[in-house]
């Protein structure tokens, strides 16, 4: 039968690769000390659509239950955490999540993520300790060829401020600088009636590359406190990024939220070989209020399935093949206990011998089985 759209199988190389992503990222979040959680695949939809998340209902998986209320699939890691340790005492800081989230809105219906959250820390911790894992794990996972992408959403918040949009032209201004789409800004930025902030966006849509862009518009925002300000933030993390050995960091100073609850530091990860991004994530501090908490949130998710397809296949172990029956199956099994590294494949009928290393059989000699090589 056919799939719906976004569904796929998997077979072979792809699951091996994805269940050993997801082992290593257990080692070494464990060895960090982050306490791993688990939410329901299964939530209200309101946990992710109300006023603060503010995530669109349209791309979720969603039906009603019997009572009423609207159910979904779990779409968002990030604001499914928050609910559920909101109630938490705040010593309880790091935390790490392996699952899949379901989009209408994605090419795959189906992605399947692990990623961490640090809640309650010092800010410039929770950031730094974020990226150093995203580090460590690509290493761990032998992915080596990426580039860091550091941006923050205070910079068009602050530009756009002293300007009156209403929020659909708000939210269309997002969208375009988001997809760096210059003629769409000015056109809606010049039929709001805000033309002079035509130009700094504009500008800023290019505002991107190597870590001279933050001298640049150091410079240029020389006047402006509040912008230096997140300048001299985001170099501190490119300053930490490079002292551990990181070399390819890039700056995008245009870079805008792409969900509601993001309102800080962004970062994302690129593989250098097709740019397919490896992981996201950032600053949420107001996702809390929602628990009438102030406090300190930032995380990041990586693509799971994105790094089981850069993965290098694992060497495979030397297969072997005995040749048994059903009345020596038993005996067959017993030899294969014995071989803790090979992989061992009991058969009642060798059909392809090419695809073994070895091959054994069961034979009886003076009225006793043994294990020979054939």
């Amino acid at each position: 039968m056919f799939l719906p759209a976004g569904s796929q199988d998997e077979t072979g190389i792809q699951i091996s690769n994805r269940l050993r992503a997801s082992e290593i990222f257990r080692r070494v979040t464990q060895k960090r000390d982050f306490q791993q959680i688990s939410t329901p695949v299964v939530e209200y939809a309101h946990t992710f659509t109300n006023e603060v998340a503010g995530m669109d209902l349209h791309s979720m998986l969603k039906w009603f239950n019997g009572e009423g209320e609207i159910e979904v699939l779990r779409p968002d890691w990030t604001a499914a955490i928050a609910r559920a340790i909101a109630g938490q005492h705040p010593s309880k800081q790091k935390w790490s999540y392996q699952g899949s989230v379901f989009r209408f809105d994605k090419e795959d219906t189906e992605n399947r993520q692990a990623g961490i959250e640090i809640v309650h820390a010092d800010r410039f911790f929770g950031e730094a300790e974020s990226l150093l894992t995203a580090v460590t794990y690509l290493n761990n996972i032998n992915i080596h060829s990426y580039v860091i992408e550091l941006g923050h959403t205070g910079i068009f918040d602050a530009l756009i401020a002293p300007f009156t949009f209403n929020k659909d032209d708000e939210e269309e201004l997002l969208k375009a600088m988001h997809d760096k789409r210059s003629d769409l800004v000015e056109e809606i930025v010049g039929k709001s009636g805000n033309s002079e902030l035509v130009k700094p966006l504009l500008a800023l849509i290019d505002a991107y590359g190597s870590r001279d862009i933050i001298d640049q518009y150091r410079k240029r925002w020389a006047d402006r406190e509040d912008l230096t300000e997140i300048l001299t933030h985001i170099e501190k993390l490119i300053d930490l990024l490079e002292a551990s050995g990181v070399t390819e960091v890039i700056v995008d100073l245009g870079r805008v939220k792409n969900l509601p609850y993001y309102d800080g530091i962004m970062f994302r990860g690129f593989l250098t070989n097709d740019g397919s991004t490896c992981f996201s994530g950032g600053r949420y501090d107001r996702l809390y209020q929602q628990f009438e908490q102030t406090t300190s949130a930032v995380g990041l998710a990586f693509d799971v399935d994105e790094l089981a397809k850069h993965m290098e296949p694992e060497q495979e172990p030397e297969k072997i093949c005995i040749i048994a029956s059903p009345e020596t199956h038993a005996i067959a099994e017993k030899f294969r206990m014995e071989m803790e590294e090979q992989v061992v494949d009991i058969q009642y009928e060798l059909k392809n011998q090419t695809t073994y290393h070895q091959i054994f059989q069961v034979v009886e000699e003076n009225s006793q089985y043994k294990v020979v090589e054939k």
